[in-house]
């Protein structure tokens, strides 16, 4: 019987449209997506389960026998679903996506056999300072892989052409299977398991690499990095993952990104956030004050009668990227002062006895509601 919801998976009713599975599944590959999640069992559990929905009701007959067992409880419509996905789909482990998952991330596309045959991604991450993800950089990224071997050029096969085709799947790496269901035969693809998706046999194995196909060798790849990256974004080496064993194209290289807080700047997208403490007599008369820019220092004039907490868009100082450049917003923090002597007391209580609560809108503001509601000014 039916064990998982694979609506409520989806966020989707059971009147849901195809592009409504389809546009939901986008939504939740993308936030789930293991190459955002490295080392996180719990995301890759929810992208599992989440194509494991997929699979089943982007399919009609999968859809329809699967709403058969949700409407009959106990019942078995073809192999069921028991929550493993279903029986016979040929969905395994990230695998055997189709052209949903190709328009979304690049590198992943191509036939059945070529995602059977190629090697593995090679997921690493790498640290930024806020300055190096701000401006652009280029860093090395040194790491071991299985790189094809050249003396068989990756097929295992003693100087790359001791094989044969596949007497099973032809050369096609492929093999058709075909069930009976309660809604008639289902017709399935797969690797075909003689040759292993290859389409080819080996005869006398590469004494190089004892037929695996690759050597395990320390990589260095230099990534120009562009301004503007960010925690969580990452880029793509294509061909610079794991090697296939069986001669298929190599993975790829994803390097994702974690960039370090800075004491000064906070970010959003493209813009810059600041806070900029300034003393109270810079606030009350206004005045010029340098700004920290990512490149150098600015001047920038401080209103006179400026408040605390009052914010200021510069724009264009924000960070450069390939998509525009942002603003910089200024928070400015009136700092009092913690101790004050006797003769700053005497000139304070001075100045405050000659200011009239009119210059002060938001005091005065306050005293009239106060004096509405309790008859009382607050200030005296």
């Amino acid at each position: 019987m039916a064990t998982k919801n694979y609506y409520e998976i989806l966020g989707v009713d059971r009147k849901a449209t195809d592009a409504d599975i389809k546009s939901a599944y986008r939504k939740l590959v993308k936030q789930y997506h293991p190459d955002l999640h490295p080392g996180d069992a719990a995301a890759a559990a929810k992208f599992k389960e989440v194509n494991e929905a997929n699979e089943v009701l982007s399919d009609a007959q999968k859809r329809a026998a699967y709403d058969y067992e949700l409407d009959h409880p106990g019942a078995r419509a073809g192999g069921g679903f028991s929550g493993g996905g279903f029986s016979g789909s040929g969905f395994g482990g990230f695998g055997g996506f189709g052209d949903i998952f190709n328009d979304i991330f690049s590198g992943f596309g191509g036939s059945a056999s070529s995602r059977d045959t190629q090697g593995e991604d090679i997921t690493r991450e790498v640290t930024l300072s806020f300055l190096d993800a701000a401006k652009g950089c280029v860093k090395e990224v040194r790491y071991t892989r299985n790189e094809p071997c050249p003396s068989c050029k990756g097929t295992g096969a003693k100087g790359g052409t001791a094989f044969k085709t596949c007497e099973k799947c032809g050369g096609s790496g492929q093999v058709r299977y075909t069930q009976d269901t309660l809604f008639g035969r289902t017709i399935r693809m797969a690797a075909c398991d003689a040759c292993g998706g290859s389409g080819k046999k080996i005869t006398d194995f590469c004494s190089d690499c004892k037929g695996k196909g690759y050597t395990k060798k320390e990589t260095v790849v230099t990534l120009n990095i562009p301004a503007g990256a960010d925690t969580n974004s990452y880029v793509r080496k294509k061909g610079f993952g794991q090697a296939s064993s069986m001669g298929g194209e190599p993975g790829d290289l994803i390097v994702i990104f974690r960039v370090e807080p800075h004491k000064i700047f906070k970010r959003k997208d493209k813009d810059l956030y600041i806070e900029l403490p300034v003393s109270f007599k810079t606030a009350a008369l206004g005045g010029k004050v340098k700004v920290p820019g990512i490149d150098e220092t600015f001047e920038y004039l401080v209103p006179e009668g400026t408040q605390s907490g009052t914010v200021f868009c510069v724009r264009g100082k924000g960070l450069k990227t390939r998509t525009g450049t942002g603003n910089l917003y200024i928070t400015v923090v009136v700092e009092v002062p913690s101790k004050l002597n006797k003769e700053q007391k005497r000139l304070l209580e001075e100045l405050d006895s000659n200011v009239d609560i009119k210059q002060c809108s938001k005091m005065k503001q306050f005293r009239d509601h106060m004096q509405a509601m309790y008859g009382k000014d607050p200030y005296n």
